[in-house]
């Protein structure tokens, strides 16, 4: 994936436009935040709908609903981290041929990877549909949650086309260095999703189903948006229906690059249902109550989530350019970055969290359960923070296999192992507060020791 100088003006340039993204030339701080800020923004307003469903369920619909409604989170986040991965691979081989101004091979990477999402759509529809029932039962969610928390997640999988198909899209625009227009189409959305919320709850007295129904319905306005853009694009991420189809090349670079992703983000997500049985396994009020922080918690990953993106596309771009002098600092400053502004949003959700879990439910017993989770975990948000964006950087780097170990061990087989021995002997929710931090911790220092010998190599890729 290397620049050829001798390439043609005529036939294998990138246009203007996709240029005008170029992280491969500027200030690098200033590329990194011009990138960073609107992602940041973009989740914002995602992560605020995401929240205005729990907070309306919550108030309006009661506890049980809420307890079911947060619940389902971390089987959600199964599936989403699968197609997540690959989507993020696509987006770095993209990148990179981007940065290389590779036209041909950057458009058949794009429509590999289009294609690659309508293959997801069709599976998790399915899968979620058919066994959404069968992993409630086998988590041991209480009988006076499931028949709400299996009715959601029917409805939330039979309509995932458009989160799939979102992510494809938006992850294609980012590749190019483009994170404005996907925050356009992310408050849009938020908007929709809000006022579905309201209408179908508050007014038409629909319970989970209607919040269901509310983010598959805005999820499937903002594909729809991003796939408006991407058909009128002009240059090489424009896509054309006729095109779509697997490039065998390409498939087998995304897999390169997607798979460890892949593999990473479902043994995290696998090990947070393990997590979420084990509080299922104390009371609705602890599923509640756990289910609302996490909401809560959902706003300090804002600017990992920001930074991250921004590591892996500018570190993409430029080794694609072969302009590996500005991966150093562009490393460095992301952070930098993102370490600092997770902690100080744990400290605030740390001296707030009163306050913030009960807005979603006044009960006492909900309340004290979010608390104690948000206590123990925001003050070392940095760690989190720290793990993540280096995860990125690894994967920006070309070694996406590094993350994909460190988290199988750190985050998902400590867990696991903790769980089913010192959780069997003491059934504790305090268990299941520490074990996200010390796991945490555990896989900054291995990140630390190993870019330390990246540097040691120079970044000599």
């Amino acid at each position: 994936m290397s620049a050829n100088p001798s390439r043609e003006s005529g036939d294998m340039q990138t246009t203007d436009k996709t240029k005008q993204y170029l992280m491969t030339e500027g200030p690098i701080h200033q590329r990194v935040l011009r990138y960073a800020i609107p992602v940041f923004i973009g989740y914002l307003f995602q992560q605020l709908y995401n929240t205005a469903d729990a907070l309306i369920v919550g108030n309006l619909v009661g506890r049980n609903a809420l307890a079911a409604v947060t619940s389902t989170g971390s089987i959600v986040y199964l599936a989403v981290g699968t197609f997540t991965g690959f989507s993020m691979g696509a987006g770095i081989v993209i990148a990179r041929y981007i940065g290389a101004e590779d036209s041909e091979k950057t458009s058949q990477t794009v429509h590999t990877a289009v294609a690659m999402g309508l293959f997801f759509s069709v599976f998790f529809t399915a899968l979620g549909v058919l066994f959404s029932p069968v992993i409630l039962r086998a988590m041991g969610t209480p009988e006076d949650v499931f028949t709400d928390a299996a009715l959601y997640l029917k409805i939330y999988f039979a309509g995932c086309t458009g989160l799939v198909m979102y992510n494809i899209f938006v992850g294609i625009l980012q590749a190019s260095g483009d994170s404005t227009h996907p925050l356009y189409y992310l408050i849009t959305s938020s908007a929709i999703n809000v006022v579905l919320d309201i209408t179908l709850i508050g007014v038409f007295h629909m319970g989970v189903d209607g919040a269901a129904i509310a983010t598959i319905v805005s999820q499937g306005i903002a594909a729809l948006l991003v796939m408006i853009r991407l058909l009128r694009q002009s240059g090489d991420i424009r896509v054309s229906f006729r095109k779509i189809g697997f490039h065998w090349r390409r498939l087998r670079e995304i897999v390169l690059f997607g798979l460890p992703t892949a593999v990473q983000n479902t043994v995290i997500d696998f090990s947070n249902v393990l997590i979420q049985s084990y509080i299922n396994s104390f009371s609705a009020a602890a599923m509640a109550g756990i289910g609302a922080y996490v909401k809560v918690e959902g706003f300090a990953f804002l600017p990992v989530t920001a930074f991250s993106m921004a590591m892996a596309t500018f570190i993409s771009q430029n080794i694609g350019a072969q302009r590996l002098d500005r991966v150093k600092e562009g490393i460095r400053f992301g952070l930098l970055c993102s370490v600092a502004a997770v902690e100080v949003i744990g400290l605030i959700i740390f001296l707030f969290a009163p306050q913030l879990v009960a807005a979603f439910n006044q009960d006492p017993n909900v309340i004290a359960y979010g608390v104690l989770r948000g206590r123990v975990c925001s003050l070392f948000f940095c760690l989190l923070g720290f793990s993540h964006v280096s995860a990125a950087v690894f994967r920006g780097l070309g070694k996406p296999m590094v993350p994909m170990l460190v988290m199988l061990i750190c985050w998902c087989a400590v867990r696991v192992l903790v769980l089913m021995t010192i959780g069997q002997i003491y059934h504790n929710i305090l268990l299941a507060c520490w074990i996200y931090p010390i796991t945490w911790g555990m896989s900054t220092v291995v990140d630390l020791v190993y870019l330390g010998h990246v540097r040691k190599k120079g970044y000599a890729l």
